[in-house]
């Protein structure tokens, strides 16, 4: 275990769908106090976007709190990829922080698609919507020319954050390597669409997501209440975040799937060779600015979509349904959540009927194991699974996703439901815990299953 540099450690950690500040203990990493919020998007003119000042007010509150007890010694932050912020010269924004899943009129998008660079430079797949943060500036420069000529810099997601706190202005790579199309991750530099999209100069610049770019502002310092300004670091994205530990925990070649509202799957050690753009594998950048063969599919979303309004089962009644499951073959098809995935332009399918809640349930953890199954054999992972986030709390995913990997899963025990914080955290210097590990292996009962699975995608 390496020393600490901070008692305590603020981080504030923005996802898709919901927003936390933790305070983590220095020395164990623990989340020793919380404040979350949900991430609301407004839907007014000119397109969806996040509520910025929302947050803004949120995470300020949430500093003051924890200014007082228990206190902290630094901020890092780390949120969602696929967002932007475009600043004025005085530092305002001057269009809103767009919603990567906003979908643009058909003209535009056909426009982008002939400015984005190949995916054997970029291994960025072209995406829905604004996934791909190249489309997004686009759309923006297209359709709001006046309000994008007022642009003077262009940041990444986590490192508006740290602007607003700093005042200073910075990029860093694991949000332009996250299917930007404006990073070449192989060769760690822009790719030819930033001089396309005319915007190089507007880039801010990179530095690395462990610098501290700057103290609190006195104005910032003042409002939460701290006698003295605390380092704030550059920030990183958030399923690079959950990987940075295991990167400095574990040898190559081995799996991190991150779970969230998106399950992304890191097959580390791994080559960039094999990647398909057709099936969403792409690659992404580590906090050291390497690359990192990469596949993702709205798993999060998907099981709330298949589990909504259902009532909880214990460990009991779900083993029972996983019988009756298994014994039907009951199983969903992809794709629940469309846009995304290694099974483009399918549709939900339901083989069999969920009888019970119950059953429904374990139908929807079946279905995200073998998603991710599929997704860690698109991008060759060659060792052992590393599972965190909600679904290392989900056995019948664990074990189903052994089964259909054929490799051993690993879930850290004692870890937080989230590891994006304590990825964070590392930044600012908290001390990288060893950890104890459970390994889940693969159960017979559940081969067949699996294998009936991916004859049934295959068919369709």
């Amino acid at each position: 275990m390496t020393a600490s540099k901070h008692a305590r450690v603020a981080v504030i950690d923005i996802g898709k769908t919901n927003a936390k500040v933790v305070v983590l203990d220095g020395t164990s990493g623990a989340e020793i106090a919380v404040r979350r919020t949900p991430n609301r998007v407004i839907g007014a003119t000119p397109y969806p976007h996040y509520d910025v000042e929302a947050l803004w007010s949120f995470i300020l509150s949430a500093l003051s709190d924890f200014a007082r007890a228990p206190g902290f010694g630094a901020i890092s932050i780390t949120t969602h990829g696929a967002s932007a912020a475009l600043l004025d010269a005085q530092g305002r924004l001057a269009l809103p922080v767009l919603d990567y899943e906003f979908e643009y009129p058909e003209a535009i998008r056909e426009a982008y698609d002939r400015l984005r660079p190949d995916f054997a430079g970029t291994c960025s797949p072209r995406l829905s919507g604004g996934l791909n943060l190249g489309a997004q500036l686009h759309f923006q420069k297209t359709a709001f020319p006046d309000y994008f000529g007022r642009v003077a810099t262009v940041l990444t997601y986590p490192q508006y954050w740290a602007y607003r706190l700093t005042g200073i202005a910075a990029n860093e790579v694991t949000s332009l390597g996250c299917h930007t199309d404006l990073w070449l991750p192989g060769e760690g530099t822009y790719s030819t669409l930033v001089d396309r999209l005319d915007i190089r100069s507007l880039m801010a610049p990179v530095r690395p997501a462990f610098d501290a770019l700057g103290p609190l502002l006195p104005e910032n310092c003042e409002r939460i209440g701290l006698e003295a300004p605390v380092p704030v670091h550059c920030g990183i994205h958030d399923s690079n975040a959950s990987l940075l530990p295991h990167l400095l925990r574990r040898e190559a070649p081995f799996a991190v799937v991150s779970t969230g509202t998106w399950v992304v799957c890191f097959a580390v050690g791994g080559n960039l060779e094999g990647l398909d753009p057709k099936r969403d594998t792409l690659a992404n950048v580590d906090a050291f600015g390497r690359a990192v063969p990469s596949a993702r599919f709205m798993g999060g979303r998907e099981y709330e979509m298949l589990t909504e309004q259902l009532e909880p089962k214990t460990e009991a009644e779900l083993d029972k349904a996983l019988e009756a499951v298994v014994s039907r073959s009951v199983m969903v098809l992809p794709n629940v959540a469309a846009g995304s995935g290694p099974y483009p332009g399918r549709r939900m399918e339901w083989l069999g009927v969920a009888k019970t809640d119950a059953e429904r349930r374990v139908a929807a953890s079946l279905y995200a194991a073998m998603m991710t199954a599929t997704c860690l054999d698109l991008i060759g992972n060659r060792g052992p699974i590393v599972v965190e986030g909600p679904f290392a709390a989900n056995e019948i995913y664990l074990r189903a996703l052994a089964t259909a990997a054929g490799r051993a899963v690993i879930v850290l025990m004692g870890a937080a439901p989230t590891g994006t914080a304590q990825g964070a955290g590392l930044l600012a210097g908290i001390a990288l815990q060893p950890g104890e590990e459970r390994s889940i292996a693969a159960d017979p009962a559940l081969a067949d299953y699996c294998r009936h699975w991916r004859r049934a995608v295959d068919v369709g």
